[in-house]
């Protein structure tokens, strides 16, 4: 069994050292993300659909840090130094948007609109503006104009898969490291991106009659989109954790 040192365990995801300066390994929990157990074999899913969607954005050069897959838990990630921030893209009005604003849920809005929120879960990541990332440091302004240009790539391309697939992307989030290459700096997209960071409907859904219905919650979001785009893991199953070093 590999013997590994974490450098970092949140509720989905562990961090260990990877086997190259520069390089970490990103294992995917089954716990999760909201406080509750996600089903045996979650983990397995979201590693190979953060792995699809992630190689797919490198290969329209979009850049990641993905680097590969290990195994069915496990991928090799490139070492960022992450911005304290989650990126948000709305597409269509969901949840928190309707009950800030009163807007129906599922209004389509009239472009994507980008929102920041800190990274902080002790304060409950709240959204901030553009004022606060500058004014405390987190980000410049040259950043957030290059986030804002990278995110909209993204978002192009998830909201083309997932229609594709029969689904509307109405929502997502992602995070965004800082990576050297010599003197140059770049942002890229970073951490994952998994059913657990989106807002996902099912434009395929049908009623008694055979009808379709209007757009509704995915259900069993990580496993039918994972069939849908075709990565659905033969053999989903738990696997053992790699053996920490104190």
């Amino acid at each position: 069994m590999a013997r590994r040192k974490k450098v970092y365990e949140g509720k989905a995801k562990i961090l260990f050292e990877g086997p190259e300066p520069g390089t970490l390994i990103q294992y995917f929990k089954d716990e999760g993300v909201d406080d509750g157990e996600r089903p045996e074999g979650r983990g397995v899913l979201n590693n190979r659909l953060s792995e699809f969607f992630m190689s797919g954005l490198n290969s329209v050069g979009v850049p990641t840090h993905f680097i590969r897959r290990i195994n069915m838990r496990e991928q090799l990630v490139r070492m960022a130094e992450m911005l304290p921030l989650e990126i948000m893209v709305r597409n269509h009005a969901s949840t928190g948007l309707s009950d800030r604003l009163g807007i129906p849920e599922g209004t389509p809005l009239p472009r994507p609109i980008v929102e920041y929120y800190l990274n902080d879960e002790k304060l409950g990541k709240p959204l901030v503006a553009e004022e606060h990332v500058v004014a405390f440091g987190w980000a410049n302004q040259q950043d957030l104009d290059d986030i804002v240009a990278l995110i909209l790539r993204v978002n192009d391309f998830l909201s083309g898969v997932m229609l594709g697939v029969g689904v509307r992307l109405a929502d997502f989030r992602v995070e965004v490291g800082r990576i050297w290459e010599g003197d140059f700096m770049r942002l890229i997209i970073a951490d994952e991106i998994t059913p657990d960071n989106c807002t996902l409907w099912d434009l395929r859904g049908q009623d008694a009659e055979g009808n379709l219905r209007d757009p509704g919650p995915l259900p069993d979001m990580p496993t039918e989109l994972a069939r849908r785009l075709g990565v659905l893991p033969s053999n989903v199953t738990h696997t053992l954790k790699p053996t920490l070093i104190n």
